[in-house]
């Protein structure tokens, strides 16, 4: 997987971690909180994982 679809799945889950943690925290959903939390740390890290790719990819 190229640099730039890394960073835009991440991107993808970041949000939707948001978003869940978001409801969860509206209507006290402890687990969907949860969730959204582990989703958006891996978001983060597929980000990540994406920029270094692009790094190494840089002459």
């Amino acid at each position: 997987m190229s640099g730039t679809k890394d960073k835009a799945k991440g991107l993808v889950n970041e949000a939707v971690g948001n978003i869940k943690q978001g409801i969860g925290k509206a209507t006290g959903d402890d687990k969907l909180r949860a969730e959204g939390k582990v989703q958006e740390l891996k978001g983060e890290a597929q980000q990540a994982v994406g920029k270094v790719k692009d790094a190494v990819k840089k002459p």
